[in-house]
C-alpha cells in the first residue's frame, strides 16, 4: 500500500498573517497525524512573502513538539549555502529532542539571484551538492572515513538514530546520486521541472532503483514523487481551489508578486494574459485537481509509472479548512 505524506509551505492566506500561517501548520500536521498520513515535511522558501517557511529546522521543532508520531521533515534544506555541520547539528538536535522521527530532505535550489547573493555575502562560491551530503554522512551516521577533512568533529549532540535522508530532485542525473550515495529519492513535478516529466520521473525512479547502494541510512531503496493538489468535494469547489494554485505556480516576480497566498475569490477575478493561460495549462501537468470519484483515476498512473512507496502531495490550497478537508479526502482514498 502506498504511504501518504505532505508537503506543506506555511502560507499566509490573505487576510492572514505568519503567526496564523504556523498554527494553521501545527493544526494540519495534527490532522495529517491522525488520518494516518506518513511525514509532513516543510518547504524552504526565502523572500517570498506568501510563505512562513524560510526556515525548516526552526519550524520542524514546532512542528515536532506539538505532534506524537507523523515523521516531520525538511522539503528540502537549500544545501548549496550552507555548511554540512551546521545542518548535521541542527538535525541532530531536532533527533535528540524527537528521536526517530525526523527526516532531511535535501535540494539543490539556490533560490532567486538576490537572495543567493544574501545568503552568500562573504562566501567565494557555493558548496558543492554532492559533497554536502557526503559532510552529512560522516557527521550523521557512523559511515566515518579517516581521510575526512574534518574528521576529528562530532556534530552534537550524538544519537543513536538517524534522520532518513532523501534528495528532491527533477532528473535522471540527481536519482543516480542518490542511489550512489544510499540515500532516498523523491521524484518532484514543481514548477521548475522539465516538460516530459512523467517520462522524466519513469527514467528518474527506475534508475534510481537499479542503481541503489545500500547504507547506513536506508538498506533498500526509498520512493516518493511529489506534485501540486487541489481535492476537495465537488468539481466546482476543486476548479476553484486550482485557480488559485494556478496564478501562484505562475511565479510572478520570482514568487513575490502576491503578499498572501491568492485566495479563491482573488483567483476567480484576477484577468490573465494570453501567455499567463499558456503557462497555467502547462503548469497544470504538475497539479491534480480531483473530486473523491476522480482522485485515484488521477494519481494512480503516477504511482504505476514511478513505482513509487510514497506520494507526497503538495497542499497549497487556499484555507485551513479546504487544506483538512483535501487531505481526508487523500486519506480516503488511499488509507
Amino acid at each position: 500500500m502506498v504511504r501518504l505524506s505532505i508537503l506543506d509551505y506555511a502560507q499566509i492566506d490573505e487576510g492572514s498573517n505568519a503567526q496564523q500561517a504556523i498554527q494553521e501548520s501545527v493544526e494540519l500536521a495534527r490532522h495529517a497525524e491522525r488520518l494516518g498520513f506518513h511525514r509532513f515535511w516543510v518547504a524552504e522558501h526565502h523572500d517570498v512573502p506568501a510563505f512562513a517557511s524560510s526556515s525548516p529546522e526552526m519550524l520542524m521543532m514546532h512542528l515536532a513538539d506539538h505532534t506524537e508520531t507523523i515523521r516531520i521533515g525538511s522539503g528540502g534544506v537549500m544545501l548549496p549555502h550552507y555548511s554540512g555541520l551546521k545542518i548535521a547539528e541542527n538535525f541532530q538536535l531536532l533527533q535528540a529532542a524527537h528521536p526517530g522521527r525526523i527526516d532531511l530532505g535535501m535540494g539543490n535550489s539556490s533560490g532567486t539571484k538576490v537572495v543567493n547573493q544574501a545568503l552568500n555575502e562573504q562566501r567565494q562560491r557555493l558548496s558543492s551538492y554532492r559533497g554536502t551530503i557526503e559532510d552529512l554522512k560522516h557527521y550523521l551516521t557512523d559511515d566515518k572515513d579517516a581521510d575526512f577533512r574534518f574528521g576529528q568533529i562530532s556534530a552534537n549532540p550524538v544519537n543513536e538514530t538517524v534522520p532518513e535522508f532523501f534528495l528532491l530532485s527533477t532528473s535522471v542525473r540527481n536519482a543516480k546520486m542518490a542511489a550512489e550515495l544510499g540515500i532516498g529519492y523523491c521524484y518532484g513535478m514543481f514548477p521548475y521541472a522539465s516538460r516530459d516529466k512523467l517520462e522524466i520521473g519513469r527514467e528518474a525512479t527506475t534508475t534510481y532503483r537499479e542503481e541503489f547502494q545500500a547504507s547506513d541510512i536506508f538498506e533498500t531503496p526509498q520512493t516518493m514523487f511529489a506534485l501540486f493538489a487541489a481535492i476537495a468535494d465537488t468539481d466546482e469547489e476543486a476548479e476553484a481551489l486550482a485557480k488559485a494554485i494556478d496564478l501562484w505556480m505562475l511565479g510572478q516576480d520570482d514568487f513575490g508578486r502576491f503578499q498572501q497566498f491568492p485566495s479563491v475569490e482573488w483567483a476567480a477575478n484576477y484577468e490573465l494574459t494570453p501567455e499567463e493561460m499558456k503557462a497555467i495549462k502547462a503548469n497544470r501537468t504538475r497539479m491534480v485537481v480531483a473530486t473523491p470519484e476522480t482522485l485515484r483515476e488521477q494519481l494512480d498512473p503516477y504511482i504505476q509509472a514511478f513505482e513509487c512507496d510514497e506520494i507526497l502531495l503538495c497542499t497549497i490550497m487556499p484555507g485551513i479548512d479546504a487544506r483538512k478537508r483535501g487531505i481526508e479526502l487523500l486519506a480516503q482514498a488511499y488509507l
